[in-house]
Parts: structure tokens; C-alpha cells; sequence
């Protein structure tokens, strides 16, 4: 197995998908910490995450 070792001088700056997760992920716990339930719901999680479920009809299906 390899290690995987980060480039010399890469910070996660660098890296804008890293940089989204993190964004979203504090979405997440800002909405966790102020919600009256001991959890999420799944209705929840996607308002938070600008989800949109609504089906999409499938042109190749």
C-alpha cells in the first residue's frame, strides 16, 4: 500500500473541492446544533445541502 503524501508547499487552499466539502460539512453542523431533534432528517440534510430529489425522467432509460 502507498502512503499518500501531500505535494511540498500544497495547502488545502489549493484544493477548491476540499475547500467545498469543508464549506458543507459546516453547513451541516451549524444546522445540527441549533435543530430541536437529536438528528437530521434526510428532508433536512438536503434542504441544508441545496439538494434538490425530484425525479428526473430518463431520456436512455
Amino acid at each position: 500500500m502507498r502512503n499518500m503524501v501531500p505535494s511540498p508547499g500544497a495547502t488545502v487552499q489549493d484544493d477548491p473541492v476540499a475547500l467545498a466539502e469543508i464549506e458543507l460539512i459546516g453547513e451541516l453542523m451549524i444546522a445540527a446544533s441549533t435543530a430541536a431533534e437529536e438528528r437530521l432528517s434526510f428532508a433536512r440534510i438536503d434542504e441544508v445541502l441545496e439538494v434538490d430529489r425530484t425525479a428526473v425522467p430518463c431520456a436512455n432509460c
